[in-house]
C-alpha cells in the first residue's frame, strides 16, 4: 500500500552540497507547508465560526421568525439547528504553545470577552461600547477608548493568540451590529 507523502522537490544545488545542508533545505522546505498548512486550518476554524455565527443570528431573528407561520417556523429552526450540529461535527484545532504566563493572561482575556457575550442581551450598546474598546487595547492604532485592563492581558498573550482574539472581537462587533440592524427593522 503506498502512502502518500508530501513531495519535496531537491534543486539541483543541493547534490552538490553537503549532508547537513540538503537536510536543512529539505526541512525548509518542509517548514513552509507547516506554516501554510497552519494557515489552512486557522481559515478553516474561523469559517466554522463563521457559520455558527450566522446561524445563531438567524435563529434569534425574532423579526424574521415572527413572519413565518408556526410550522413553517419550526421548519426553519429546525434546519438551522441541524446544520449547527452537522457544523459541529466538524473539529480544527491549531495548538499555541503557551508559557504559564501566557496560558493566564489568555484564561483573563478570555473571561473579560466572556463578560461581554453575558451581557449583549441585557446592554448590547454598553455591551458593543466596552468591545470596541478592548478592540482598540488590540490596536496600535486606536480611535477611541482603551480598556487598560483587557489591554494588560492581552499583552501578555502570544501574537497567535492576539490575533485570534482580535478576530473574535471583530466578529463580535460584527453579531452586535447584525442583530441590532434586524431589531431596528
Amino acid at each position: 500500500m503506498d502512502s502518500a507523502l508530501p513531495h519535496i522537490f531537491e534543486s539541483s544545488d543541493c547534490a552538490y552540497a553537503k549532508p547537513k545542508d540538503r537536510f536543512v533545505s529539505l526541512l525548509d522546505q518542509i517548514e513552509l507547508r507547516v506554516e501554510q498548512l497552519r494557515k489552512d486550518a486557522l481559515r478553516l476554524e474561523e469559517e466554522k465560526d463563521t457559520m455558527l455565527t450566522t446561524l445563531d443570528t438567524l435563529r434569534n431573528n425574532e423579526d424574521m421568525l415572527e413572519s413565518l407561520d408556526d410550522s413553517d417556523r419550526d421548519d426553519v429552526l429546525r434546519y438551522a439547528e441541524r446544520l449547527s450540529m452537522r457544523c459541529l461535527t466538524v473539529d480544527v484545532l491549531v495548538k499555541v504553545q503557551r508559557d504559564d504566563m501566557q496560558q493566564d493572561a489568555l484564561h483573563q482575556v478570555n473571561g473579560l470577552i466572556d463578560s461581554l457575550v453575558m451581557g449583549l442581551k441585557n446592554d448590547p450598546s454598553a455591551t458593543r461600547s466596552r468591545c470596541s474598546s478592548f478592540m482598540n487595547a488590540c490596536s496600535s492604532h486606536a480611535v477611541g477608548h482603551s480598556d487598560k485592563i483587557f489591554e494588560t492581558a492581552i499583552l501578555g498573550c502570544t501574537l497567535d493568540d492576539q490575533k485570534r482574539v482580535k478576530k473574535r472581537l471583530q466578529g463580535l462587533l460584527d453579531y452586535i451590529d447584525k442583530v441590532h440592524t434586524f431589531e431596528m427593522q
